[in-house]
This record gives structure tokens, sequence and C-alpha cells, in this order.
């Protein structure tokens, strides 16, 4: 059994509690989160205990940790879990500017201990049976992308502050997905963007529509549409064109029940957001990171990956204000 310290007790943190604790190798040993009210709810739930950083850190008891505090925390906690010796699953980003990414990866590298990075969507079944059957042929040779996301409603105009704004936050989920779907690096990416949902958005300097075009090696063409707006639900959907046909993962809904009848067909909404529609993903991720901590795999999701994701928000960051593709 593997115990298990989780940094932060908010949103994402009680996701990451209930999958430790179903997980028969995993158990939830303790929470640690500034916010006590919180955390002694988890603990509660769960028969942990309460840890500060530094107890958690020194305790030998602790095999691993699950970061899910604050952005601007993460790079010290990983830095702190790689010194002394705790495998690593962590939220994406690592941190928001790329040279601390990369000192604290240098960290990592040195004391030589597993590290996950949390792009969930890699391990949605939906998306993963896309990729298995690309892989298989079943579409032949990929030739374009297409992948739509669509939040349900956008996030306060101070929250671009916070997040690093639209490509950094919510485009890099996506940018990370075409590199996984694909199986390539990108070489350039050309992106556009605007505000066209709420003004306070723009002037808090961030956007909230985008088009990005990405060019792989191989040719193929990958476009992600993104919006912080949805009227609808929590709009995920992936298609990939190859030379012989077409896959398409649609998204998630509410339920599956139609009602057709004279005036028309009706059926049920997207999911209302993404703790809905990718719980199976934090599932399946969870158990990744179990196999990572038997040493059954070495992580899928590396502190490489997460670097690269955040060079591809930035590149597309530069290409807007520029109004010019960047070659990468």
């Amino acid at each position: 059994m593997f115990n298990i310290a989780l940094f932060g007790a908010g949103r994402i943190g009680q996701v990451h509690a209930v999958n430790i604790n179903n997980h028969p190798e995993t158990n939830l040993y303790s929470v640690i989160d500034p916010y006590l009210e919180g955390a002694q709810k988890l603990v509660d739930s769960y028969q942990a205990k309460i840890q500060s950083v530094e107890e958690a850190m020194a305790d030998p008891n602790v095999h691993g940790v699950c970061i899910g505090s604050a952005t601007d925390t993460h790079a010290n906690l990983i830095e702190l879990a790689a010194i002394n010796g705790k495998a690593i699953f962590c939220e994406k980003p690592i941190d928001l500017e790329l040279s601390r990414v990369r000192d604290c990866l240098a960290v990592v590298e040195k004391h030589n201990v597993p590290m996950l990075v949390g792009f969930n969507r890699r391990y949605d079944p939906q998306f993963r049976q896309l990729k298995e059957q690309l892989g298989a042929g079943t579409i032949g040779k990929a030739e374009s992308l297409l992948i739509t996301s669509r939040d349900p409603s956008p996030p306060p105009a101070e929250y671009s502050q916070v997040s690093g704004g639209m490509f950094r936050d919510m485009t890099v989920h996506d940018l990370d997905m075409a590199r996984f779907i694909i199986g390539e690096d990108p070489v350039s990416i050309t992106a556009h963007g605007s505000c066209m949902v709420d003004p306070a958005i723009g002037e808090a300097g961030d956007i909230d529509t985008a088009v990005l075009v990405l060019q792989f090696p191989s040719g193929v063409m990958a476009t992600i549409v993104n919006s912080r707006r949805s009227g609808y639900g929590y709009d995920q959907r992936l298609e990939l064109h190859g030379e012989k046909g077409l896959l398409q993962a649609g998204n998630m809904k509410e339920n599956l029940v139609q009602h057709w009848g004279e005036v028309g067909c009706t059926s049920a909404k997207p999911q209302p957001f993404f703790l809905e529609r990718y719980q199976d993903a934090y599932i399946a991720e969870w158990q990744h990171f179990a196999d990572v901590l038997a040493g059954r795999c070495k992580p899928e999701c590396s502190g490489v990956d997460g670097e690269f994701a955040l060079v591809l928000a930035e590149a597309a960051l530069e290409s807007m204000k520029s109004g010019k593709t960047v070659i990468l």
C-alpha cells in the first residue's frame, strides 16, 4: 500500500482524494492545505491526518505526493518532493514561467524520482480509443485533426491574472492533446484570439475566444477551437480525418435518452463541466500513477510534456500578438 500526501483540499483535491481512497494500492495518508477547514473535512472522510508541508516531505511513511494546490506552489512542492525522494503527481501547470519550469525539472532529474503531470484528457477512454484506432490503421494516415473545447461559462476576469491567461490555462490542454493524438511535435503554430464573451476579460488583458492551427512534420494540420462560453454545456469533441475515413469522439451527455416526435428530435445537453465529463479520465490517470508507484511502468506524461505544452502556449501567445506564424 502506497501512502499519499495530498496537497490542496479544494475542488480538484477532492476529486483526487476520492480516487486515492478508492484505489486498492493507495491510501490517503495526509492532507496539506492552509485552509484547515477544508483539509479537516477530507481528513474526517478518509481517516487521514493533517500535516504541514515540512512534516509530509520529511515523513518516511509518505511514498508519493499528489499536488493539487494553487499554481504558484507547484514548482516549490515538486522540488521538495524530489529532494525527499517522493514520487510526484502534479496537476498542470508546473509553473507559468518557462525558466522556473526548467529549473524545477532539473531538480527532479537530479534526484531521479518519477513525476507524472496531470494532463487528464490523455486518459479519457473516448480519446484513448480514438488514438488507438488511429494506431491500428483504421483510417490510414492522419491528415487533419479538429479539437473543439468550450467551457460552459467564463471565469471572473480577475482569474486571468492568476491563471496566466487563456492559452496557458485552457488551451494548454488542447495543445497537449494535439501532440498526444498525432504522436508528433508540431513545427509551427498560428493563433488568433479575441474577446467576445466578457468585455472585462479583455480589459484584464486576456481573450475568451480563440482559433489555433498547428502543423506537424508529417504534414498533419490540427485546428483548435476554444471559447469560454457555451450555452449548452461543456463542449469537448475530437474529429480526426484520415486517408481511409474519419474518427470522432463526441460529447458525453447528461443522459442518452432521445425524444423523437412530430416537432423534431431532442436529446440531453453535454455534461455540465470538467468534473463530470472527465470523471473516468481522472480515475484512469490515478491508476496509471499507481502503476508508476509500483514500478510497472514509467510516467506517460512527464515533466518534459508539461514543459512542451507551456512552450506551445507561449508560442501561441506570440503568434496572436504578432499576427504571424511562429516556427517551433
